[in-house]
């Protein structure tokens, strides 16, 4: 489905066009029309499916057409971390670029002067506020916020919130809502304790699910049995002579995210650490060095494995195994982003087995074993179960012909004779 056939604002499609976006992605597709209507929506997809222009799109359309108060909020996006709420701000000023509306983000950091910013645009009504739990909360501990206002409630990335343990803090901030809202969640898992936010926070919810906590077909998927002091020199083997750059590298603990970073640098290879001891200035210039290409080797903890959004990551490497199978989705979720391919390899030493032994039955199917290098010692292999006789699913394009004309892109004040149903 292209964009254009959704009843998405003139003003809405004039960015997309100008952003070159014209094809839904399946999650766009089935929860905008949604969201359009009114309903409460719960949303799961894997990770990079296009989630946040899916709110985001028909959050702006449905701004237009209300009657809201502009001294008000009219909106709250909540996001488990900084860089997650920076990654939908950016977005919102690109989709939001022909339509007159304000946003503010609301988020943690040593810059004194964003919380005056957020401040004033919390007393003065920001049409949309994109927030972490702890910060809002924080604002709302010393001042009084008008909520008067909201009619939408967005909730993304919900399992990762709860999994940080923000439920009361999301409680806490509903209470203060006004009943008659309309509330939006995108979660990348469906566990239990979504289901029950849900029950408690949405009414009769729409829910959308696309290829539940399965990563894409795009990704090639592989792994190596080792020994845990090999893991340093496998790095550098699978980085060897390849020229790959925005290659991340999991690692499961802080202290060890130092230790692997400083083991690659004496190897020659341009590597930095990402994890959540660093200052706020320090992770937004690793970051914006990441992104630019200027940073071979990203090692990170979790912290990066849903914060981020860089398109083309060719390779991730899990360097310890996640000890939890939907975690290990997320972290190979950096990669083949944007209709892109990539690799996905995890180093499984012995201590590590029976955690890779339950991703392997969590994705119902046998990681392909990569061999030793030469000269290495090879350890025993880790037992796999075998895969099962689930289909995989096929991954379809179409293709067609389709032409905009420019002359009438060129007002975009213009009306394209297109109807909202009302």
């Amino acid at each position: 489905m292209y964009f254009d056939e959704l009843p998405l604002s003139d003003e809405v499609l004039d960015a997309l066009w100008d952003m070159h976006f014209d094809t839904c992605t399946p999650v766009q597709e089935k929860t905008i029309p949604v969201i359009l209507e009114g309903r409460d929506v719960i949303s799961c997809a894997q990770t990079g499916t296009g989630k946040t222009a899916a709110y985001i799109l028909p959050l702006l359309t449905n701004l237009q057409f209300d009657n809201h108060n502009p001294n008000l909020l009219n909106a709250i996006i909540m996001a488990p971390t900084r860089e997650l709420a920076q990654q939908i701000d950016q977005q919102m000023e690109g989709f939001g670029f022909y339509v007159p509306f304000s946003s503010v983000p609301v988020y943690g950091g040593n810059d004194g002067g964003a919380w005056g910013i957020q401040m004033k645009g919390l007393q003065n009504g920001a049409d949309i506020v994109i927030a972490t739990p702890g910060r809002l909360l924080s604002h709302m501990n010393i001042y009084d916020i008008d909520f008067s206002g909201v009619k939408y409630f967005i909730l993304d990335e919900a399992d990762r919130m709860l999994d940080m343990g923000f439920y009361d803090d999301i409680i806490t901030i509903v209470k203060k809502l006004p009943a008659d809202r309309q509330t939006i969640m995108f979660s990348a898992t469906m566990p239990p304790k979504i289901r029950q936010m849900a029950k408690a926070i949405m009414r009769n919810p729409a829910e959308v699910q696309i290829a539940v906590s399965r990563p894409p077909e795009s990704i090639h998927q592989m792994a190596i049995d080792c020994y845990d002091p090999q893991k340093t020199t496998l790095v550098q083997k699978l980085l060897a002579g390849r020229g790959l750059k925005k290659v991340i590298v999991f690692v499961g603990k802080k202290l060890r995210v130092r230790e692997v970073t400083r083991a690659l640098q004496k190897m020659g290879i341009d590597a930095r650490s990402m994890h959540s001891d660093l200052e706020q200035k320090e992770r937004d210039a690793v970051m914006l060095d990441f992104r630019n290409g200027k940073v071979d080797v990203l090692v990170a903890t979790d912290i990066v494995a849903r914060g981020i959004d860089v398109d083309d990551v060719p390779l991730v490497i899990n360097f310890d195994v996640p000890r939890d199978a939907e975690d290990y989705v997320h972290r190979i979720g950096r990669t083949a982003r944007a209709e892109n391919s990539g690799e996905a390899v995890t180093l499984v030493s012995r201590e590590d087995v029976r955690y890779f032994r339950s991703i392997e039955h969590f994705l119902r199917k046998s990681i392909e074993r990569l061999p030793m290098p030469d000269g290495m010692e090879t350890p025993p292999p880790s037992q796999s179960p075998q895969p099962s006789n689930e289909s995989k699913p096929s991954r379809h394009s179409k293709r067609r012909n389709h032409s905009r004309n420019n002359s009438h892109r060129s007002s975009h004040g213009d009306s394209r004779n297109r109807h909202r149903s009302e």
